[in-house]
């Protein structure tokens, strides 16, 4: 449980996947966020698979989190404003988890949110569906984002091209992708990342993230 010093205790194992408005591979995962994106700026839809973690003793293994980010420049220069899609599914102890880890106010992995998010321009419950099958990934929240994203196929074509061993903040190995049919229509945003970069990262998150 909480105390004054280490904050609530959680923790998330799961997937990352996300598409956004780079033209080629996201440079932010070998520059540290230090590296512009490819376009001056960063429009991205991120999916959240949830297989299984909590929030000070409540489950919240097979929730789903969309969130949608729009980044002015530099990843690491902060000034994000991101709408957060909670699974409906989520209980109410759930629900308040997810949102205290995803604005950072957790600390943990995700502690750095709260120095690179400027604004949060939404919270909601909605049906979050993500299917991941094989080499593809897709998320669907109503009409609001509708994304799918495949892995790059490498030289051995049973392995998807990845970058492994990084310090990326979501993980160490993240598969490179692309985006298919993707579309963003919600908060005054209407973006489309067909043929844009992608990325999928397993992701081992929590309050007391290894060094």
């Amino acid at each position: 449980m909480a105390d004054a010093e280490t904050g609530p205790e959680w923790a998330l194992k799961g997937e990352l996947f996300l598409n956004c408005s780079c033209e080629v591979f996201c440079p932010c995962v070998v520059s540290l966020g230090a590296h512009p994106p490819t376009e001056g700026h960063c429009h991205a839809w991120m999916a959240i698979a949830i297989d299984e973690g909590h929030y000070e003793g409540e489950d919240l293994g097979g929730l789903n989190v969309g969130i949608l980010a729009d980044i002015p420049g530099r990843m690491g220069e902060g000034g994000w404003k991101v709408a957060l899609y909670v699974d409906e599914g989520a209980n109410d102890a759930a629900h308040d988890g997810i949102c205290q880890i995803f604005s950072g106010k957790a600390g943990g992995t995700t502690g750095l949110f709260t120095m690179l998010v400027s604004e949060i321009i939404g919270v909601e419950r909605q049906p979050v569906v993500i299917e991941r099958e094989g080499r593809r990934r897709s998320i669907r929240i109503g009409r609001r984002i509708q994304g799918e994203i495949e892995m790059l196929e490498g030289a051995n074509p049973d392995e998807p091209v990845t970058m492994t061993n990084t310090r990326y903040w979501m993980g160490p190995d993240v598969i490179a992708a692309r985006g298919l049919k993707s579309r963003v229509r919600d908060y005054g945003r209407v973006w489309d990342f067909g043929g844009k970069s992608a990325e999928i990262c397993p992701i081992d998150w929590g309050s007391r993230p290894a060094r």
